[in-house]
């Protein structure tokens, strides 16, 4: 059965100084779930947002908060993100070199009765994610460097993609970075069904025709 297309616009590019009304609109035009980087500036030289800002905003919409925890020790902060809202959590596959500790942060995630996903950078290699394919609910693939919005769509990471899908047809497959009207369908017709964008949907003048340009 084929996956539902799903949108997630990307908070990384919206206006902070009126993230309320913000994700209220979004939510409106249809957006399935708010993408939520968090940024430590040691695992990416970047730094955006923590729990207590997600607690605030957690009191304007119900919409899933899909964050994503672009930090080298996940397990410290799993608890606060989940207790300040958070749907989704997912930790990158490169926080260690020691695969024990990614499957100890899929493990606290899910103790506590939320959904998990294991991003991959461009240059890690696909079969990575694999051993964890069984107990996770997302992949997410980077097609973009992580750290920073309004990158280039990396189409090199198609192949990755498909062999996601093929390896397991019911996982959901995210993807970010460079998500538009032209780059949406390659990833679609490689077994993507999570959409993340950024400036393509809170840069554009109608938001509610670009969410659905994507999903279409």
């Amino acid at each position: 059965m084929k996956k539902r297309i799903k949108i997630a616009p990307s908070l990384l590019s919206a206006d902070y100084a009126r993230l309320g009304e913000e994700i209220k609109e979004i939510e409106a035009f249809g957006a399935d779930m708010l993408h939520i980087d968090v940024m430590d500036g040691h695992f990416v030289s970047n730094i955006t947002i923590g729990a207590p800002v997600i607690k605030s905003i957690r009191k304007v919409s119900p919409i899933p908060f899909d964050v994503h925890l672009m930090v080298s020790d996940p397990c410290a902060f799993i608890d606060d993100f989940l207790d300040a809202g958070a749907d989704i959590i997912t930790v990158h596959f490169e926080c260690s070199d020691n695969p024990a500790f990614l499957y100890e942060a899929i493990k606290k995630i899910k103790a506590r009765g939320k959904r998990v996903g294991v991003s991959l950078k461009p240059h890690t290699p696909t079969e990575a994610v694999f051993q964890f394919l069984d107990i996770i609910d997302m992949v997410l693939v980077m097609t973009v460097e992580p750290g920073f919005g309004g990158q280039g769509f990396m189409s090199d990471m198609l192949p990755k993609i498909a062999k996601i899908r093929e390896k397991n047809q019911n996982i959901d497959i995210q993807v970010d970075g460079g998500i538009n009207n032209k780059t949406a369908p390659l990833a679609k017709l490689s077994g993507a069904n999570i959409l993340v964008a950024g400036s393509y949907i809170f840069g554009a003048k109608d938001r509610r025709a670009a969410i659905n340009s994507l999903r279409e």
